[in-house]
């Protein structure tokens, strides 16, 4: 009869033990060492960049390029309307950016749309609206001013009903207000009708902050979107934007000439797209370099021309509107012969004049005397006056040499 060593088989158990060990600390020390993609993009770049694109059916509702400074809670959203249009490399041809997505999907779309500002955007999330509904109804429905009731019938028959006032829609009526159509809206007011949904998002996210990080809640959040993170990842993400500031959360939009092409209505990016580049950056610079007082209200700038071209005042008010100024005036100056273009500061913000001046191309800054305690009552109506001059190009300051 065979009888076995036991010392052979406390030798196979403490072989199996050690691997066991082995295989418990690798995968411990596997975990300790990964990266949060988030933080680490935090690391290189101190404010956030998440594409947000919402589909349905074949079609894209709206897009934005959402960019947000965790530091302040401050954000902003960069609208890309969906008949943006550019040679696009995904396509090889001329086509509205719309036609990326439906086509390509979101990786080219992306991609596109990175080459478009300039600048990478990491994240992104996609939100289709039959999802978007319930997804609506959990976060206890979209808070929504509708200025007038709607009353209308689509092509087939089907009747939307909303109520005026501000109201806060279910899931069913989000979607009936993104769906209807009226036959005596323009563009623009559909894009405002949509971005008013996103933006009511964030206001529903900030509002159910303690949602967004409870762990098992967001476990349901996180199956109506989209993203191109893991759930840890993602849950990060949305913790964090939950938090933003979502009252003083403003919309950009790109800016350019329509044309026809191919039978289509495109819209070309001012300045063969350079412009859109320069506004993606002023706007995450003014996050970062701006303090919170300071960068809790747009700024009010007068524009006046100080030459004879004709119209330069308005179509520079367009520009700088486009980059989340407001102009309260515009109109001629004193003179129609200033030589070099200056720039005024009423309230004694060096910072977020240099920024307007950065702008611009523009480095003739007039400072008013302002002491601390006036510079926000100051007797100005507005922060910065501009008065353009013949060094300006309709875009720039050119320095002439």
């Amino acid at each position: 009869m065979k009888i076995s060593n036991p010392n052979s088989n406390k030798g196979a158990f403490l072989l199996i033990l050690i691997f066991v060990i082995l295989i418990s600390v690798t995968v411990g020390l596997a975990l300790s060492l990964r990266v949060n993609t988030v933080d680490e993009n935090l690391k290189s770049d101190r404010v956030i960049k998440t594409l947000v694109v919402m589909e349905d059916k074949n079609r894209v509702l709206f897009t934005d390029v959402f960019i947000y400074y965790p530091e302040t809670k401050k954000g902003n959203l960069i609208n890309i309307v969906e008949n943006t249009g550019a040679i696009f490399k995904s396509l090889g041809r001329v086509d509205a950016i719309e036609a990326v997505y439906l086509e390509k999907g979101i990786d080219s779309y992306k991609s596109e749309i990175e080459n478009l500002v300039g600048q990478t955007i990491p994240f992104h999330i996609i939100l289709n609206l039959s999802k978007f509904g319930e997804l609506t109804d959990m976060l206890g429905g979209m808070k929504i001013f509708i200025p007038s009731p709607v009353d209308v019938k689509n092509d087939d028959g089907e009747r939307y009903l909303l109520p005026s006032g501000v109201v806060s829609l279910d899931g069913e009526k989000i979607q009936d207000y993104l769906n209807y159509e009226k036959s005596d809206e323009t563009e623009e007011d559909i894009i405002e009708r949509r971005q008013n949904v996103l933006l009511a998002f964030f206001s529903a996210l900030s509002r159910n902050e303690k949602l967004v990080r409870d762990k098992k809640s967001f476990s349901e959040i996180n199956k109506k979107m989209t993203s191109n993170l893991d759930d840890d990842e993602f849950h990060h993400l949305l913790t964090m934007i939950s938090e933003v500031d979502s009252e003083h959360l403003s919309v950009r939009k790109v800016t350019g000439s329509q044309r026809i092409v191919d039978g289509k209505k495109l819209l070309f990016p001012l300045n063969d797209g350079q412009f859109i580049k320069e506004v993606f950056l002023q706007i995450s610079n003014s996050l970062i370099s701006l303090d919170e007082t300071n960068s809790n209200r747009p700024y009010l700038l007068s524009v006046l021309n100080g030459t004879t071209v004709q119209g330069l005042a308005h179509n520079t008010s367009i520009i700088l509107q486009s980059a989340g100024y407001d102009v309260l005036s515009q109109g001629n100056a004193d003179s129609n012969d200033y030589e070099k273009t200056v720039i005024i500061n009423h309230i004694g913000n060096a910072e977020a004049c240099k920024i307007l001046g950065d702008f611009i191309h523009c480095s003739n800054i007039l400072e008013e005397n302002v002491s601390s305690e006036t510079e926000f009552t100051n007797v100005s109506t507005v922060d910065f006056t501009i008065i353009l001059g013949k060094d300006f190009d309709g875009r720039y300051v050119r320095n002439k040499s």
